[in-house]
């Protein structure tokens, strides 16, 4: 009789036995059930993001529907600080981040060959973002400050072809963000 009643290798031992060994294998299963410990859960990092005052950001909203309206450029701004700071933080930190003004790349160019306008992007329109930050490490705060996150050479260090989901500009700026804000924490995963 072959049944497995653990997961993970205790039940592939347990599934291994039980047509080798016969009675006997009923006692290895037993033991094997009780000294099964519940895994347990995955902790990650918390990110936490908050905006401060977001309809006078310089450039978050596309006014003249070019592309996404507010909240979804938040929603996407919101994962993917989640997206970078679970990837590269430890599981016991906290990260408070609150964005203070947004300036995609690019800028609005109404009615341009289309009807709802068009974002032209040009080295002269990097993206910026202001932001605070808090990290907390074990109840205690580790480091803190404010910055000003843009890059001039935007344009040849990220290659939207290659990239998935919008603001690809803006995320490469962020993970290069946090490469240099938390270096020592490069290596960790």
């Amino acid at each position: 009789m072959r049944r497995r009643l653990a997961g993970g290798w205790a039940g592939f031992a347990v599934t291994v036995l039980l047509p080798l060994a016969g009675p006997a294998a009923a006692q290895v299963q037993a033991q094997v059930v009780q000294a099964q410990v519940a895994e347990a859960p995955i902790v990650q990092a918390q990110v936490h993001v908050r905006y401060a005052d977001p309809d006078r950001f310089t450039d978050a909203e596309n006014r003249f529907g070019s592309g996404q309206p507010l909240r979804v450029t938040l929603a996407e701004l919101t994962r993917i600080f989640r997206d970078l700071g679970t990837a590269r933080l430890r599981p016991d930190e906290r990260l408070d981040i609150i964005v203070l003004d947004v300036d995609l790349a690019g800028f609005e160019r109404p009615g341009f060959a289309t009807p709802t306008g068009l974002r032209v992007v040009t080295d002269a329109t990097p993206p910026r973002i202001r932001l605070a930050y808090v990290l907390h490490r074990g109840g205690r705060i580790v480091a803190q400050g404010e910055d000003t996150v843009t890059d001039i050479n935007f344009l040849l260090t990220s290659n939207p072809r290659f990239s998935t989901g919008s603001l690809y500009y803006e995320r490469q700026l962020l993970r290069d963000w946090f490469a240099r804000r938390f270096p020592e924490l490069a290596g960790r995963r």
